[in-house]
């Protein structure tokens, strides 16, 4: 766990500008603070993908003021989990951690229509990730 007590979730693809930040987003939107949520990528590009921003704003959720930041070993290390998304072994491997591996398409390149079933599958995955790391609890 985390420092503040939650679950912390650690996203990484090769550029942090597509599949990862679409991950970080759809985990805060539907887990809200109940998880400590970041996405890094092993050689991050420029910007995040325009198709992946307009995918997202397509479901009400914006994230059009994210950049892509670099993998760090501090990252992985203060995760609870991490999840990679084609990034091979970029992502350095610590004992007691949780790694899952994602095989989603690479949104990079394509067109929005190209990338919303990316979307609506990383937002399945989210939602069983939530249900096992940070149930809602009920009163």
């Amino acid at each position: 766990m985390a420092e503040s007590g939650k679950p912390s979730v650690l996203f990484v693809c090769v550029h942090n500008a597509g599949r990862s930040q679409m991950a970080a987003a759809w985990l805060t939107h539907l887990a809200g603070d109940r998880v400590e949520v970041r996405s890094a990528g092993s050689n991050p590009g420029d910007a995040v993908n325009p198709a992946a921003v307009e995918a997202m704003a397509e479901v009400g959720i914006d994230i059009s003021a994210e950049t892509p930041k670099v993998l760090t070993i501090d990252a992985v290390r203060e995760s609870d989990v991490c999840i990679t998304m084609g990034c091979g072994d970029a992502c350095a491997v610590f004992p007691g951690k949780r790694y899952l591996d994602w095989k989603l398409d690479d949104p990079a390149g394509q067109g929005v229509a190209a990338v919303r079933p990316i979307r609506d599958e990383i937002k399945t995955l989210i939602e069983g990730l939530i249900a096992e790391i940070a149930p809602e609890k009920t009163a």
